[in-house]
């Protein structure tokens, strides 16, 4: 080979790592034929379970007569409390959630018998028949009224940083203000599912629709009395998630994995979209209050903060993710004095759990009405406000957890998209189109994004994997990360395919699998490709490091004079396929598999102080909002959104583009249609699409505009310079909740009251309560 043909081999080198590839499942997904656990082939005698639920949200349970149900048409059996041979619990942090009540129910929709049936029907027709004597307690529906009782979860925290209170008096400006803010359901695509196989010499294979394998493992083996070694979990796939499925998974594998060992037979417990709505937990709705001082220019000077979050039931992870809304409660903003009152109210609803953003949504929407509030009581342009409050670089970095901010780019999001949406004209030409227009009004607003990246709990943030290299040239790539449609699972194959310069098509990906990568966290705080991608990488180092080494000494040159360069080898002055370097290496009895571990480095935190760095670095973003409200019915609609997002060096710019869309879009379901409503019976009214309204692709704006931002890498090590894009994008919505408002404030009620979600009926109200001023 001439020198001229291996330089430019050399030049070649393939850029997996960037490219904006399709989902590794798109051809699935779009022909019909991705297996999720529902489409797997069922095994010989399979047995279906349906769950009987409490129907009263407190009662001790005085009897509990399943003599009906046992002898209806298709049922072999009933699992009840006394039935488990392990612990009765699936509680993720805290042990107060029973798989199966036995003395007292809590919620309505809470588990108190599962029905093992021939036939999905006859074991959800069974469950009706069971004679259940309530004898029942007050319940507690609703935070405010768990805060009066003193009703919690889990003991309420305060979060000081300088002294609010003399901040607070000595301010030439004070507000106060109580705002709703509504919960949201996941609305996973496909519901929660498990099915359990029974093994040889009583192990179980577990396949469920879950975000943490490893906790199912540990929950089912508790709950069984087994030791995890027997108990293997597997998930291809998840037809979306959204937190959902990262703790109340175990329930559902819990109970098929107690009918199975009951029974000795496999076992499958799907639920119904109904049931599934009212039986697991969604995002937490929050009571914000707020008094702010703050001075003629907008800054704020002191802020006190109350939150109360319904945390439902049982603790469940209500603990980080009310830890995370007081980490969030800043957003982009410098909060020199503040105080965080955090209360986790113990109600008798449905447990919250997890949902994208984790706490984080929640805290952002306070301190974001609060600018609002400012912005529009000194009659200033809510742009200025945030500006002037912003986070500075070497001064004003440290928030209120005593994180340095060190990795700062709102002001050039901010700069970037104010130009690019062409802002402050539209903003003029608005108040220009309101002021002739009597019932259609148009509102506008910009909002930032700075949020946090890893767990909070430190010891989560770790990852493994495992890559196999087989005698063709092929690749098989294991790790803890699940994939609920995020496009990780392609990220992570990009990276291995650029580590090892071959084509992506030559790996093929597994699924998550406990007996593959053991003691994997959940996918979830956005960091899944961040972890496992720097795993997979690592594991692929080692075996592409083996394999120079051989191909030095096979070919007598320096370990320098070999390059991989797309999935071709050169070595000094030969040349072979990657393929020909395997074989070789493994007639040479070359290792061609390796494992890699990864955790997150620089983070600690102290929770007892609620102070350190939880989180390696942030992401930010910004979004611009325009929209249109008819004041007469509260209908509403956007007209424009424009959005630039962070993400560092973008692993796969197709794939993020697709979670800073969808994230939106999500967003403003939660901030304007997604209405969670209970009667005073503790029950959900609104447990399907029928009363349920996610957004469609007609509420997406005509006019859509999505720019992530360029030439700009992460400050911090993370793998390729990228960030994580699943979870900020979510809270690039809540320019659309204060354009709404934006639209109904005149100048005579320039502070409409306006509570999320922000349907037709909130806005009204919003607009009545105005009127009367």
């Amino acid at each position: 080979m001439s020198n001229c043909q291996r330089c430019t081999l050399m030049a070649a080198e393939y850029d997996a790592v960037g490219a904006a590839l399709p989902h590794d499942s798109a051809h699935l997904h779009v022909t019909g034929r991705a297996s999720y656990t529902d489409d797997l082939p069922e095994p010989r005698d399979l047995l279906h379970l349906a769950v009987g639920m409490s129907t009263v949200p407190h009662a001790e349970l005085a009897a509990v007569d399943l003599s009906s149900v046992l002898a209806a048409p298709g049922v072999v059996d009933v699992c009840v409390a006394a039935d488990i041979p392990g612990t009765n619990n699936y509680g993720p942090i805290v042990a107060d959630d029973p798989i199966l009540t036995d003395d007292r129910v809590q919620y309505v929709g809470q588990p108190v018998f599962a029905v093992i049936a021939t036939s999905v029907d006859a074991a959800r027709k069974a469950t009706g028949l069971a004679n259940i004597d309530y004898r029942e307690l007050e319940a507690i529906l609703d935070p405010l009224t768990a805060v009066e009782k003193q009703s919690f979860v889990l003991p309420s925290e305060t979060l000081l940083r300088g002294d609010p209170d003399s901040a607070l008096e000595s301010a030439p400006h004070r507000a106060t203000r109580r705002v709703f803010l509504g919960g949201q359901d996941q609305f996973y695509l496909e519901g929660h599912i498990a099915m359990v196989v029974p093994q040889d010499d009583a192990c179980l294979l577990v396949y469920s629709s879950t975000q943490h394998p490893d906790e199912i493992q540990s929950l089912v083996a508790h709950a069984t009395g087994r030791p995890a070694s027997d108990v293997t979990v597997v998930c291809r796939r998840m037809g979306g998630a959204f937190g959902g499925k990262e703790s109340q998974a175990a329930l559902i594998a819990c109970l098929a994995a107690l009918a199975a060992d009951k029974t000795g037979r496999p076992c499958k417990l799907r639920l119904d979209r109904d049931d599934d709505m009212i039986m697991t937990g969604k995002r937490h709705d929050f009571v914000i209050d707020y008094e702010v001082g703050y001075d003629d220019s907008g800054l704020i000077l002191g802020i006190d903060f109350e939150f109360a979050s319904r945390c439902g039931m049982s603790a469940d992870l209500s603990g980080p993710v009310n830890d995370r809304a007081m980490f969030s409660c800043d957003n982009a903003y410098f909060l020199e004095n503040v105080r965080i009152l955090s209360h986790r109210c113990k109600t008798n609803t449905v447990s919250n759990t997890a949902f994208r953003g984790f706490g984080g949504p929640q805290g952002m929407f306070a301190i974001e009405y609060v600018i609002e509030d400012i912005a529009r009581r000194l009659g200033k342009d809510p742009l200025q406000v945030r500006r002037r409050n912003f986070y500075g670089k070497d001064v004003r970095n440290i928030t209120q957890y005593q994180q340095v901010v060190e990795d700062n780019i709102i002001d050039e999001v901010f700069d970037e998209l104010v130009a690019s949406s062409d802002y402050e004209q539209r903003r003029k030409e608005i108040r220009t189109f309101n002021a002739g227009s009597d019932v259609l009004k148009r509102g506008i607003a910009i909002t930032p994004v700075k949020f946090g990246i890893s767990f909070t709990n430190t010891l989560l943030n770790q990852a493994g994997a495992l890559v196999h290299v087989y005698k063709d040239g092929t690749v098989q790539l294991n790790h803890g990360g699940t994939e609920m449609g995020q496009g990780l699972y392609i990220k992570v194959a990009q990276v291995v395919a650029e580590e090892l310069q071959i084509d992506v098509e030559r790996i093929r990906i597994m699924a998550a699998d406990t007996s593959k990568v053991p003691n994997a966290s959940a996918t979830a705080a956005s960091s899944g490709a961040d972890m496992n991608g720097m795993a997979a990488k690592k594991a692929a180092t080692k075996i592409r490091t083996r394999l120079t080494r051989f191909a030095a000494r096979h070919f007598s040159v320096s370990e320098a004079d070999v390059a991989f360069h797309r999935n071709r080898v050169v070595c000094g002055e030969n040349e072979l396929s990657f393929t020909e370097l395997v074989q070789l290496a493994w007639a040479d009895r070359v290792p061609l598999s390796a494992t890699g571990f990864y955790k997150t480095p620089k983070i600690n935190y102290d929770r007892a102080s609620f102070s350190g760095r939880p989180f390696f670095y942030f992401a930010y973003g910004a979004a611009v909002t325009e929209v249109v409200v008819d004041r007469l019915t509260g209908e509403n609609r956007s007209l424009r959104v424009d959005i630039l997002h962070d993400c560092g060096d973008s692993l796969n710019p197709a794939i993020d583009l697709g979670q800073v869309e969808g994230g939106y879009v999500q967003g403003v379901g939660w901030l304007t249609s997604e209405e969670l409503w209970w009667n005073d019976r503790g029950e959900l009214g609104t447990h399907a699409p029928s009363t349920y309204k996610i957004p469609t692709c007609s509420d997406l704006a005509p006019d859509f505009r999505v720019q992530l931002m360029q030439s700009v890498p992460n400050a911090e090590d993370t793998i390729y310079r990228s960030k994580a894009v699943g979870e900020p994008p979510l809270m690039l919505a809540l320019s659309a909740f204060h354009a709404i408002r934006d639209a109904i404030a005149t100048a005579a009620s320039p502070l409409p009251d306006l509570q999320a979600p922000a349907t037709p009926e909130a806005i009204l109200n919003a607009i009545q309560a105005a009127g009367h001023e």
